[in-house]
């Protein structure tokens, strides 16, 4: 159940960020110091703008610190609640899985890493008039500021590869998708499983809907990505 009127959001914040090392040795990379305070500070001010108020974080490397800093996320203007892999991570996919009770039919899902100027009413208007199982929003970046990995064609991402992006692929996917949960059913309920082989199997199965936004979008999984956030955030 979603509070307001928007979708439910879960952020991604589980991964070990050795890319960070040797910053994220004591803390959990939503934590990183950028322009003045912790990276998800500004993350949820971003969405709060947009209107969300329900938040899940997906935690497992640290997550403890991450909890002690946002709490119930009162302070924010924001509900924030938690679901933590346990003592073994269970990756993208498998961490929105186990989460799925307290997101509702669908949500949004974005990355504890980045930082995405967009409008995201527009994102959920797609969502609901393209009637598909999941919509990931696309960049077309051209192998630009990452290895582009997706076809987008006619509002729909055609094929979406992570792990072997084809030549022929120009987009990338911009870190912003929304999901049914009933998407998730059908993988194992407690082994790891990456939420990237899920939007490749929807791809190719024709049922994951694209929108196309054109502003940049900023991260802090490595040393030159945390540089460009700050740089932008000042």
């Amino acid at each position: 159940m979603s509070t307001g009127n928007r979708l439910p959001v879960a952020i991604l914040a589980g991964g070990r960020a050795t890319r960070l090392l040797p910053l994220t040795e004591q803390i959990p990379k939503a934590l990183v110091e950028v322009a003045g305070k912790p990276f998800v500070d500004h993350q949820l001010a971003l969405l709060k703008r947009n209107g969300y108020r329900d938040i899940v974080f997906c935690t497992g490397h640290l997550g403890h610190k991450l909890k002690d800093h946002l709490g119930d996320g009162g302070r924010f203007g924001l509900r924030i609640r938690y679901a933590d892999d346990g003592p073994f991570l269970l990756g993208t996919g498998g961490a929105l899985r186990k989460a799925g009770p307290l997101l509702g039919e669908a949500f949004a899902v974005l990355y504890g890493d980045s930082y995405l100027p967009i409008d995201y009413a527009r994102v959920e208007q797609a969502f609901a008039a393209r009637g598909k199982p999941a919509l990931m929003t696309v960049y077309r970046n051209r192998n630009n500021l990452d290895r582009s990995n997706a076809i987008f064609r006619d509002g729909m991402v055609v094929e979406y590869d992570k792990e072997k992006p084809g030549p022929e692929m120009e987009y990338i996917d911009y870190g912003l998708s929304i999901i049914r949960r009933d998407a998730l059913a059908g993988y194992p309920a407690e082994a790891p499983f990456d939420l990237a082989t899920v939007f490749k199997d929807l791809s190719r199965a024709g049922l994951l809907a694209g929108l196309e936004v054109v502003e940049r979008f900023y991260e802090i999984g490595s040393a030159a990505g945390l540089a460009e956030a700050e740089e932008f955030l000042k």
